[in-house]
């Protein structure tokens, strides 16, 4: 890798930057600028258990487990993954993704299990990790390259209810200097759909109140906060969760001091998920973005575009799921594939000085 990307990504190409105020079709204009780029990720990686028997409810992925998740399935899950991250953002910025989060990960040790697989490991991805209290034992991570983004805090938030039975994944914020520019990053998992979406949905609605609250506890230190909240958040983004309770709007133009845009809700009325169940594209992996990334200073860190990332190898090539995310198992069969969930990403650009 050259010496000029290992610390840090400045490409001169054409910048398209937002224009969140145009009311046109078209919200982007043009001019060739040097900037600075940096690619912001989310990605499901669909149960990435190791083959240790530990404290959480893991039976399944064990060597006498239902799946049978032997040393050969794990390192080959592991490899498969890095192979997908190593990808990620690189049509734009040849170092990758400066910032993933990710969700339905065991524990820290199969992060950094991850990390060292040789597709990532030049990349030296650090982590930021938490236990939660999940039935299952999957937790929420961060992942950065340290060339890219700095940490200066982390913290670990829970979802507490009225029903002591009820567990589920903690929230977790991760604040630090991008490209220079202080930012907040909210990695979720919110609540699943068992039991059927109208019977599960007051615990996302509950999830989305803390996401919520975690947001506005940052505009009230700094209301020009640059707050980007991410992932898996079993809900699209019309659902009461996203629009009215995080009150994440559809509409660039209509976001004000803070508040939040959610980049994803326009592709998805285009039919463009991130899974598919039932026929149907869902879009529950999403990345938000709050006012100053989309109307604020455009001479600082904002907003390009973003893109679900759907790349042939990670699509089911034949049978009844042809066209859809190459899983992991289907039936109980080990198709050796990579997630249910496909990648998203957003690129934030920046004008060089």
């Amino acid at each position: 890798m050259k010496k000029e990307i290992l610390f840090g990504l400045i490409v001169l190409f054409t910048a398209v930057s937002c224009n969140a105020t145009n009311k046109t079709k078209s919200t982007s204009t043009a001019s060739s600028k040097n900037v600075e780029l940096a690619c912001v990720a989310f990605y499901n990686l669909e149960n990435l258990f190791d083959t240790i028997d530990g404290l959480n409810n893991d039976s399944e992925f064990l060597p006498d487990g239902t799946y049978k998740w032997g040393g050969m399935k794990y390192k080959s899950k592991l490899k498969n993954m890095s192979y997908a991250i190593s990808q990620i953002g690189t049509d734009n910025s040849p170092i990758g993704a400066a910032i993933l989060g990710v969700s339905e990960i065991e524990n820290r040790l199969v992060l950094e299990d991850l990390v060292k697989q040789p597709d990532i490991a030049g990349r030296s991805y650090q982590i930021v990790h938490y236990d939660s209290p999940d039935r299952r034992g999957v937790d929420v991570g961060l992942l950065y390259n340290p060339r890219m983004f700095t940490v200066t805090n982390s913290k670990s938030y829970r979802l507490r209810t009225d029903d002591t039975t009820f567990l589920t994944r903690d929230q977790l914020m991760v604040s630090g200097y991008l490209l220079g520019e202080k930012v907040h990053v909210i990695v979720n998992h919110w609540p699943s759909r068992s039991g059927g979406e109208m019977r599960s949905r007051p615990k996302r609605n509950l999830a989305a109140g803390l996401t919520r609250s975690i947001v506005d506890s940052l505009f009230k230190v700094d209301a020009k906060a640059k707050v980007i909240v991410m992932g898996d958040l079993n809900d699209d983004p019309m659902n009461e969760s996203c629009a009215t309770i995080l009150a994440a709007k559809k509409e660039a133009s209509e976001v004000q001091p803070k508040e939040l845009y959610n980049v994803f809700w326009k592709t998805l009325d285009k039919g463009v998920g991130s899974l598919s169940y039932n026929d149907q594209w869902n879009l529950f992996d999403q990345i938000i973005l709050s006012h100053e990334l989309i109307n604020g200073d455009k001479s600082k860190l904002r907003y390009w575009k973003n893109e679900v990332f759907y790349r042939n190898f990670l699509i089911q090539q034949e049978g009844r799921y042809k066209g859809t995310p190459m899983r992991t198992h289907s039936g109980g069969v080990w198709l050796n594939g990579y997630s249910d969930h496909l990648p998203t990403l957003v690129y934030l650009v920046k004008e060089k000085k």
